[in-house]
Formats: C-alpha cells, sequence, structure tokens
C-alpha cells in the first residue's frame, strides 16, 4: 500500500479517508442535496422541476434515466461566458503542441469564446440548427474544441470520430447519425506519417450517400499550410499535399467561412435532457453503438470528477493525452477541465516523436502538474528505460493518472517511482464511453494506493458484484461489475435504438447497469477491475482473470507487453494462450518461454500455468492504444473469420501472428 504525499494532502479538497468516507455517504443517502449544492455553481436559465428519476428494472417497464428536469441551460455557456464573468478571460485554456515542436500556441478564454461564436455563426449560416447532428473527424488542433463548442452552444448535437478511422467506419457513423454536415481538416502529421483526413472524408461521404444519406456540406481546416511540419515533409508528400480533392458545390475552407463571421452569438437554451453528444463505441457484435449524453447531468459530473479526482487548483497545468476522438478526450481534455477553468496542455503528436522523450520534453516545458495517460502508452515508454526520463525536469507533477485498461503492477511502479518521483498519487481511473466519467478512482489526497486497484467508487456511484446466477457478492469476491443507480453523467441511450440499449446494459441483472467488466473485492474493500468478462476464464474449475495473468508474465524483465485469452482445451475445458512482445535487445526462446510458465505457475498457481507462449513481435491493437483481444482469440485457435478490423491500427499484423503460431511452426 502506498500512502498519499502528507504534505500534498493537506491542500487536497479531500485530504481524509475519513472525508471521503462522509461525503460518499451524503452522496448516496441525500443525493438532491450532495449534488445539488454543485448544481448551483452554474448557470440555470430555468430552475429544475424534478431532480431525478430513472428506472433500472426491464421488468418495471422501459429503463430510463432523468436528471435536473425542467432546467434549461446551456453548456458552452457554463464553460467560456460564466468563466470570464468570474475573471478569467485573460487566463490560457489552452497551450497547444503541433507534432512538432516548432509548432505551438495558445488561446484564452476570452479568445476560445470570440472563435467559438464565430465558428457557430458559420454553422448557423449553413444551415444547422438545435436537434442537427454534426460530424467531425479532425486531428487533436484547437478548431476541433472551436468545433465543439459551437455546437454546444447552438444546441447541436457533436458527433466525433477519431481521425483515425477508415473513410468506412466514418460513412457508418455519419449516416447512422444522419449528419447534416461534416467537419475536417486538409492533412495531419500523426509522428513522421502523413494522414490524408480530407481525402478520407471524400471516400466517407460516398459511402454516406451509397447508404442513402446525403451530407449537405464539408468544412475544412486548412492546417498544414500553417505549420513548421510541412518544410520536414518528403517529396512525395509534398506532391500528396498540392493535389487537395475538391467539390465547389459542397467543400467550404474554414477561414473562408470565418472571415467574416460575428465574434457575438446568443447562446440557444436547451433542456438538461436534451442530447450534447454522441459517441460511437465498437458493439461485440453488429454495428458500433452510438452513446448518447445529455447536457445538465454530463456537465456537473465532468466538472465534479474533474476537480476531485485531479485535485486541480486555479493556477495549474493539466494534460491530459487522450484524442479528443475518444470518451476521455471529451470529459478531461475539453468539458471537465473548462468547467473547471483549468488551463490544460492539448498535444496533437505521438509520445515518440521526434524523439521518445516527448512526453517528459512537454511536461517541462509547460510544467504540467496533472498527467493523464494510458498504461499502453506507458508500458511502450518504458521499454526505452529511465533515460529519456532523466533528461527532464518532472518536479511540477503532483497527480499521475492512468486511464483505458487495468494498470500493471511493473507499469505502476515505474509511473510511481520513476515519472512520479515516489512523490506524486497515482489514480488508477475506472470508467466506459457509457459512464460518461469516471466511475471507480482513487483521490489523490486521502486515497491509500494499491498498484493495479481502481480503489473506490466516486461521489454518487454504487458498485455491486454479483454471481452469474444474479446474486449479491458481500465482502471479498470476484464477480460481474454492475450499478445499482445512476449517477449524472451516465448515458441516457442508444442512438436511435433504444432496445439495443436495454438488451446490451439492462437485460442480463434486471435492476443493475451492467459494465460487462468483472471486478474483485479484497479483504480491504478495495476494487479490482479484473478485465471484459468475456476474459474471465475457467481452467479446472478454478476462475480466473486474463489480467491477471498478464500482470505476472508482464513482470518478466525480458517482456515488454503480454496478452492472454483463453481458447478451448478438451481437459481442462479452458486453457491460457499468451501472446508475448520482447523488450527491444531481449531474446525470444525456449528458455525465456519455460521461464514465463513457471512464472506464472509460481505466481498464480500450477492450474494457471500457460499452454501456449506465442512470441508477437506487436499486437493488434486499436487506434487508441487498446489490443483488441478478440483477434487474439481468433488467432489462438486458428480461425481466420476475425471479423470487423476498421479499428485496427496496422492490419498486418493479423497475418505475421498467424503465421507465427506455435502450432504452424510445429514448436
Amino acid at each position: 500500500v502506498y500512502r498519499p504525499n502528507e504534505e500534498r494532502s493537506s491542500n487536497s479538497y479531500v485530504p481524509s479517508l475519513g472525508l471521503y468516507r462522509s461525503m460518499y455517504a451524503k452522496s448516496l443517502e441525500q443525493p438532491e442535496k450532495f449534488w445539488g449544492e454543485i448544481v448551483s455553481q452554474f448557470h440555470w436559465e430555468t430552475p429544475f422541476t424534478k431532480f431525478f428519476s430513472y428506472n433500472f428494472d426491464i421488468k418495471e417497464g422501459p429503463i430510463f434515466i432523468k436528471w435536473l428536469e425542467g432546467a434549461t441551460t446551456n453548456i458552452c455557456y457554463n464553460i467560456l461566458d460564466r468563466n470570464i464573468k468570474l475573471g478569467h478571460g485573460d487566463k490560457i485554456a489552452f497551450y497547444w503542441e503541433g507534432n512538432d515542436p516548432d509548432d505551438y500556441s495558445r488561446l484564452t478564454y476570452r479568445k476560445l469564446l470570440e472563435e467559438v461564436c464565430r465558428f457557430a455563426n458559420v454553422l448557423k449560416s449553413n444551415g444547422v440548427v438545435k436537434g442537427d447532428r454534426v460530424a467531425i473527424y479532425m486531428p487533436m488542433i484547437l478548431e476541433t474544441v472551436i468545433a465543439m463548442l459551437a455546437c454546444s452552444r447552438i444546441g447541436a448535437v457533436h458527433s466525433i470520430v477519431f481521425a483515425g478511422f477508415s473513410s468506412d467506419s466514418l460513412g457508418e457513423r455519419m449516416c447512422d447519425c444522419k449528419c447534416k454536415i461534416l467537419l475536417t481538416a486538409d492533412y495531419v502529421y500523426r509522428g513522421e506519417k502523413l494522414l490524408t483526413l480530407k481525402e478520407i472524408c471524400d471516400q466517407a461521404l460516398k459511402k454516406c450517400q451509397d447508404l442513402g444519406h446525403k451530407v449537405d456540406k464539408c468544412i475544412v481546416v486548412r492546417h498544414l499550410p500553417r505549420l513548421s511540419a510541412q518544410f520536414h515533409c518528403t517529396n512525395g508528400d509534398s506532391a500528396k499535399i498540392d493535389n487537395l480533392p475538391w467539390d465547389d458545390d459542397r467543400d467550404l475552407w474554414w477561414h473562408d467561412e470565418m472571415e467574416d463571421a460575428s465574434t457575438s452569438c446568443y447562446p440557444v437554451w436547451v433542456g438538461a435532457e436534451d442530447p450534447l453528444f454522441m459517441l460511437y463505441t465498437s458493439g461485440s457484435t453488429g454495428k458500433p453503438k452510438g452513446v448518447l449524453h445529455t447536457t445538465g447531468g454530463y456537465l456537473i459530473y465532468a466538472a465534479t470528477t474533474f476537480k476531485y479526482v485531479f485535485d486541480y487548483k486555479p493556477s495549474q497545468v493539466y494534460w491530459c493525452t487522450a484524442d479528443i476522438g475518444w470518451i476521455t478526450g471529451h470529459t478531461y481534455v475539453v468539458y471537465g477541465p473548462l468547467a473547471n477553468a483549468a488551463t490544460s496542455v492539448m498535444f496533437e503528436g505521438t509520445p515518440f516523436y521526434p524523439n521518445n522523450d516527448r512526453f517528459w520534453a512537454i511536461v517541462e516545458k509547460y510544467k504540467v502538474n496533472q498527467f493523464y495517460t494510458a498504461p499502453t502508452a506507458l508500458r511502450a515508454l518504458m521499454k526505452f528505460g529511465d533515460e529519456p526520463v532523466k533528461k527532464h525536469d518532472l518536479r511540477s507533477l503532483m497527480v499521475l493518472g492512468s486511464v483505458g485498461e487495468p494498470i500493471n503492477k511493473e507499469a505502476w511502479l515505474w509511473y510511481y517511482e520513476v515519472i512520479g518521483g515516489r512523490k506524486c498519487s497515482i489514480v488508477d481511473t475506472f470508467w466506459q464511453t457509457e459512464t460518461g466519467g469516471h466511475v471507480l478512482t482513487p483521490l489523490p489526497g486521502c486515497t491509500p494506493m494499491k498498484p493495479g486497484s481502481a480503489t473506490f467508487p466516486f461521489f454518487g456511484v454504487e458498485p455491486v458484484l454479483l454471481t452469474e446466477e444474479g446474486n449479491v457478492i458481500e465482502g471479498p469476491g470476484e464477480g460481474y461489475l454492475v450499478f445499482r443507480r445512476p449517477w449524472p453523467g451516465m448515458m441516457r441511450t442508444l442512438f436511435g435504438n433504444h432496445p439495443r440499449f436495454e438488451q446490451t446494459y439492462f437485460s442480463k441483472f434486471p435492476g443493475y447497469y451492467a459494465t460487462g467488466d468483472g471486478a474483485r473485492r479484497d479483504e480491504d474493500g478495495y476494487l479490482w477491475v479484473t478485465g471484459r468478462v468475456d476474459d474471465m476464464l475457467n481452467v479446472s474449475g478454478h476462475l480466473m482473470s486474463t489480467s491477471e495473468v498478464e500482470s505476472v508474465l508482464a513482470e518478466h524483465p525480458c517482456v515488454a507487453e503480454a496478452a492472454v485469452v483463453s481458447r478451448p482445451h478438451p481437459v481442462k475445458g479452458q486453457c491460457l494462450y499468451c501472446f508475448i512482445t520482447p523488450n527491444q535487445g531481449s531474446l525470444f526462446d525456449d528458455k525465456l518461454t519455460m521461464q514465463l510458465k513457471n512464472r506464472v505457475r509460481e505466481k498464480i498457481g500450477p492450474f494457471a500455468m500457460p499452454d501456449v507462449i506465442h512470441h508477437a513481435p506487436s499486437l493488434p491493437k486499436t487506434r487508441s492504444g487498446k489490443i483488441m483481444r478478440r483477434i487474439l482469440r481468433k488467432i489462438a485457435v486458428n480461425d481466420h473469420d476475425i471479423g470487423d478490423t476498421s479499428t485496427l491500427a496496422d492490419e498486418t499484423v493479423i497475418a505475421m501472428l498467424f503465421k507465427t503460431r506455435p502450432e504452424n511452426l510445429n514448436i
């Protein structure tokens, strides 16, 4: 157990576990009082008539969740105009850091509001009205934030698609949400790779039309010509850049549209339960799910989780490395920080360009206090050792966050000792696109940390562990992670498909929201998320979580990454099939294979000893860096029917892994 730094704890919003427990109890026993105090800090054009109501039991009728019914507000007004009225107009909202270190800029709250109003007027002049959907396929540039907030200012619903998805994926999502307009940029560099965004959009617009929906306009940011990056591009890239595809009847330049737009745009007041945005998340079957979030509850939940989980204070600098195309970017790059008048860093590039110390150079440059990234990035950076870190002064860091997947112990310890210098609290946050914000998390000033544990629930969140039969597990135990009641920031439905929403999240355990994850509660009440429920496996009657085995394998000094899946076994029912990526310079041989098998045997037990160790120079990952275990399960059983691969960052990995299956190599 690692305790928070005492000196820093005393200045924290929640400096003791006793205070956390009393605030948590109040949030469950008196939700109207707890959330009401927070609601009162924001602007409501008309007050609510009913604080909250819900039904989680599908047997009792349709599932619904409503917060602050009757209230009207505008989230853009709350995070910009309200903050300017509080005296933050000249405060930096964003330090923007380009892919190339020579590209950087800054934007104050006042300037951000002016730009948002101008673009809101551009949207209006192009026929966008309240309730219309606007698709956004843009890189990590300030115009992406401006576009989001311009939509929310006029009551339009933004649907952001990560600028790395294929044209087919983008087209499918645009068609599903019936968007009126698409926003993009000409090109962007990610590391040394040039992404031809406009070209991808053209193909997506054609696909969307083939599926039966025509998008009226495509507004394009002229991004690359303004950057230092363009002077470093190769000759092949220059030829591409000179030939931007264009449709005069449909395509518009952002800068042309903005030129004469007014910097004044009155906010459209919307209902607290009116839609704010939709964000697609991949379904385990069929087409992606359009997760719909509404305005009032999401605002207060994004604001509250950001404030308490990162312990953000007015003069500090915060940096979340996530792309805005994911929920982490929505809540913890844009809405949460701005609701707290925070100053944030926004980064366009990758951790490895131009060098593998880029993250740490940025932390030093802006004197970042709170840093929030994914275990995948940390494990990739660990491969290069401590030297790239040691070159930089990271003493400004106070809180380190982890998001996206459970963090293995080795990565946690490296984060704590090497990056944080043993002085920073680590907030290992568990949440989902569907939850809107953190649901399980330590608080930096009061929660004693256990590496790999998401610890305790956030305010207003009531987790329960259930058996397969739906019985509640009291005390220590392992089961399905579900929630008994709604919190303000959770999703309200799947766009255009409420029956699928009910079926996916509420049918297996009536009366509960099912996360689809398993979790373990230890003897101290700490919660450990064990991974997707389909990643649980039963070996000879022993229930095991694959992430537990992955942690043991990843602790071996020669292992950079480990991914474990189950496959059927004629005797044991299921057995462990492990994919291993060795560290740079480490040899993958029979000796390492035996060491890894014995390590699992020693750490977990003989029943857990893996049957197969598969050498994987790289693993199939989504563009956000998550390992696609669904594909690994197919490889483990030599099933070449792998389904949709549109979210994969590199499809060539799959063929390579099929080829190197130990059985195929006659090992």
